[in-house]
């Protein structure tokens, strides 16, 4: 892990501002390149300070007193842990990045495994991960290419049944943008009435003028078409550890980890 030198908050705050900013709040370093005009409200409704971020990252770091596990793995709901803690679970098209955003997110807890394939749709159960005694993390099978066959029962009755989660996290290729296979999983989170948060992956291989068109094109389509989506979209690239830091945050804030006036 020696190279993930931005995976610790305090190793990013000794970065000169501009760039601190970018890492911290990718979305907020497109601002500036906005048409005069353009509402600028989704891009700060999570907005945490130094004290929450720095909470949140302590729930991600693993010690003695709290230890971060991987739990087990199930393909059916019978087989899932006892819902016990407060959840979230993360889900997206296979090859979106989605364990390796995991992976990052559990940086500073090195023993913590999670597998990363090179081979699309890897993930063919759902992992679970338990956060001390704070919450679970869930990482669900990719879907489209090389989805495991019962991959729609699988999630299916997830989402109707785990009365624990708190939040569904939707992957979105950063540099394609959403697809036919994004839309089927918006309107099965929209049938169910789940509670669901877009973040784009993969942000550095994506050119600045494509990344904003995305973006824009995403935030029209969450505000038009979408009732359970919430607002803002969470950019994170696995690779330079843009975003993650915020993205733990609003992990803690939404799983009841922090105080509200810290997350306002």
């Amino acid at each position: 892990r020696a190279s993930l030198p931005l995976a610790a908050l305090s190793q990013v705050l000794r970065l000169e501002r501009s760039r601190r900013t970018a890492v911290v709040f990718p979305l907020q370093k497109l601002e500036r390149y906005l048409a005069p005009g353009t509402d600028t409200a989704p891009f700060r409704l999570f907005q945490p300070g130094l004290a929450a971020l720095q909470r949140a990252e302590a729930l991600f770091r693993s010690d003695r007193g709290h230890p971060i596990d991987y739990v087990s793995s199930a393909v059916r709901m019978d087989h899932a842990p006892p819902p016990a803690l407060p959840e979230v679970c993360f889900i997206g098209r296979s090859n979106v990045g989605k364990s390796s955003l995991i992976r990052a997110l559990f940086s500073l807890a090195p023993e913590v495994e999670v597998r990363v394939s090179k081979t699309p749709g890897h993930t063919k159960k759902m992992n679970f991960f338990k956060v001390g005694k704070y919450f679970t993390l869930v990482d669900m099978p990719g879907y489209g290419y090389r989805a495991p066959q019962d991959f729609v029962e699988m999630v299916e009755a997830y989402l109707q049944e785990r009365h624990n989660l708190k939040r569904t996290f939707l992957l979105v290729d950063g540099v394609v943008g959403l697809q036919k296979t994004d839309h089927i999983a918006v309107e099965m989170l929209e049938e169910f009435g789940i509670p669901y948060v877009m973040v784009l992956t993969k942000i550095d291989r994506a050119s600045r003028g494509l990344l904003l068109k995305n973006v824009l094109g995403i935030q029209e389509f969450v505000k038009e078409s979408t009732q359970g989506c919430f607002p803002q979209l969470f950019l994170v690239s696995s690779v330079e550890f843009s975003g993650v830091h915020l993205l733990r945050c609003f992990v803690a804030h939404v799983t009841g980890n922090l105080p509200t006036v810290e997350a306002s």
